[in-house]
């Protein structure tokens, strides 16, 4: 299986050279340390920043630089720092190529819920709804299942969505996947050491998988 680390290393081979790309928080955010070499890409973050670079060594943190999950951060040569109403009209106008996403669950018709879970307080959405709706292309970086050992990839999602019919891609720590068009999670890669049959068992949604499933490499 991978670990937040590796998922975050296999979704940045995802993004290609000239991509604007924006990081959601938690495993998300740990995708600006592994932009491959020779790739020219500008991260976006939603509080106001353009040229978001990888998380800075410690003793060398700025307290007024920080992404939306108000992690220390680092910024790059030609950097951008605005107001999040910039930020935001970036975001509706579509000038996203890539959003990056954590999530509590996804569908298999590629719905997504990932800001509330009823009873527990929350002070709002946050950016993900604008995000979801605006967005060319999304993929998700989440666990496959939840503390309780519960599939996050469902046949509908339980908790209240965030976005319908958004989510492209996901990747897991145990595999990546394809929402499909006509629904259902088409399985591209395993983590490396896990089982097509072990994947199975851990997917709620429907799962499409052939049986010889190349391994990833990270």
């Amino acid at each position: 299986m991978l670990d937040k680390n590796g998922i975050a290393k296999r979704i940045a081979k995802e993004i290609k050279d000239g991509y604007y790309v924006n990081l959601g928080i938690g495993i998300p955010t740990l995708v600006a340390n592994y932009i491959p070499e020779g790739v020219n890409v500008v991260l976006q973050s939603e509080n106001g920043l353009l040229g978001m670079g990888p998380f800075p060594f410690e003793g060398e943190e700025d307290p007024d630089l920080i992404n939306a999950g108000k992690q220390t951060i680092t910024t790059l040569p030609g950097s951008s720092i605005f107001d999040s109403a910039m930020s935001f009209g970036m975001i509706r106008a579509q000038k996203i190529d890539l959003t990056i996403l954590g999530a509590m669950e996804v569908s298999e018709n590629g719905d997504i819920a990932n800001w509330k879970i009823p009873g527990k307080m929350v002070k709002g959405m946050g950016g993900a709804m604008d995000l979801v709706a605006s967005a060319k292309n999304i993929i998700v970086a989440m666990q496959h299942v939840n503390k309780a050992g519960e599939s996050k990839l469902l046949p509908s999602c339980t908790l209240p969505l965030t976005g319908v019919k958004c989510i492209k891609k996901i990747v897991t720590e145990l595999g990546v996947f394809d929402v499909l068009p006509e629904g259902g999670f088409k399985l591209l890669e395993r983590a490396p050491g896990v089982s097509v049959d072990e994947i199975r068992k851990a997917t709620a949604g429907k799962l499409y998988a052939d049986d010889d499933v190349p391994e990833m490499v990270v």
